[in-house]
């Protein structure tokens, strides 16, 4: 009975065993890495919108410390009350700053952006959006449009009134020892 194991592994290796045995491994071994590519895909597929990575679970939570992020241009209704139509570049760009953005292709216009995240608060965002023709400013759009009267108004209360405190004897013990005894001393 020694030779019935030697014929067992003889007809593993017979050529149509073996060709059946390999088809059947090849079409297992294809359907293994269609169902794996398919469950996995199916997790990555779904979309979840305003989802995006926050760093730790633990942040979210009122008592964490968030800073707050300030990116792009601050811009105030007051400076765009100072802002005219018919202002060259070098005008706007002297009362709002460079702006954040400029286009090459669109080199008319110019836009400010202001964002500003307080802590767990949601992001606020504000945009203006400058139009030139022929160097002068034609048109504005965004969050605030120019008002002159107020502009007007704001110059009027922006007096400025500086009291210059009276004169105190603020000169060192030597000099007013040396007064108080008749000395004369350079001042």
């Amino acid at each position: 009975m020694p030779f019935a194991h030697v014929r067992y592994h003889l007809c593993l290796f017979h050529p149509t065993l073996y060709s059946r045995l390999m088809r059947r491994l090849v079409i297992l071994s294809a359907i293994l890495i269609l169902a794996t590519v398919l469950i996995t895909s199916g997790c990555a597929g779904r979309e979840r919108p305003n989802d995006r990575p926050s760093g730790s679970m633990l942040s979210n939570l009122p008592f964490v410390y968030k800073m707050t992020v300030q990116q792009g241009n601050i811009i105030t209704e007051r400076m765009v009350n100072q802002v005219q139509l018919g202002m060259n570049r070098e005008q706007v760009r002297y009362l709002l700053g460079t702006p954040l953005l400029t286009d090459l292709f669109h080199t008319n216009r110019w836009d400010y952006i202001y964002t500003i995240r307080r802590g767990h608060q949601p992001m606020e965002t504000k945009r203006l959006t400058l139009w030139f023709e022929d160097d002068q400013l034609v048109s504005i759009e965004g969050f605030a449009q120019p008002d002159p009267a107020a502009a007007l108004a704001a110059l009027e209360e922006e007096t400025v009134v500086v009291e210059v405190p009276d004169w105190r004897d603020d000169r060192g013990i030597i000099s007013r020892t040396l007064n108080a005894v008749g000395v004369e001393t350079e001042d």
